[in-house]
C-alpha cells in the first residue's frame, strides 16, 4: 500500500436522521405558541443580539467569577497624589538635609 500512488477516499459526511420525534406535537406546539403570540399572551421573539451573549459566558462558570473578583483595583488618584507629594518631600530632604519645604 502505498500513499502516493493510490487516491485517499473522503470520509464519509455526517447524516445524523433523529429517530424519536414526534412532528405533529412540534407543529401543534408552534401553532399553539403563534397563537398566544398574536393574542399578546406570549412577548414577541426578539431579533438575536451579539450584545447580548457579551459577560454570559464568564457569569456562567465559578473558576472565571473567582478570578474576575480577585483581579487587584489599580490605585486611587488621590493614593497617587500622596506619594507623589511625598517623593517631592524625600527628594528635597535629600537635596537640602531638612524637612521643611520652601519655594524660594
Amino acid at each position: 500500500m502505498s500513499f502516493l500512488g493510490n487516491k485517499m477516499q473522503n470520509p464519509r459526511r455526517f447524516n445524523h436522521q433523529t429517530i424519536y420525534v414526534n412532528e405533529r406535537k412540534e407543529k401543534l406546539d408552534k401553532m399553539e405558541e403563534q397563537a398566544k403570540r398574536d393574542l399578546g399572551l406570549l412577548p414577541d421573539k426578539k431579533e438575536f443580539n451579539p450584545e447580548d451573549l457579551r459577560g454570559k459566558f464568564v457569569e456562567s462558570t465559578v473558576h472565571l467569577k473567582k478570578r474576575k473578583s480577585k483581579t487587584k483595583k489599580p490605585f486611587s488618584f488621590g493614593v497617587i497624589l500622596v506619594m507623589i507629594l511625598f517623593l517631592i518631600f524625600l527628594w528635597n530632604y535629600i537635596l537640602t538635609g531638612e524637612w521643611s519645604f520652601s519655594l524660594f
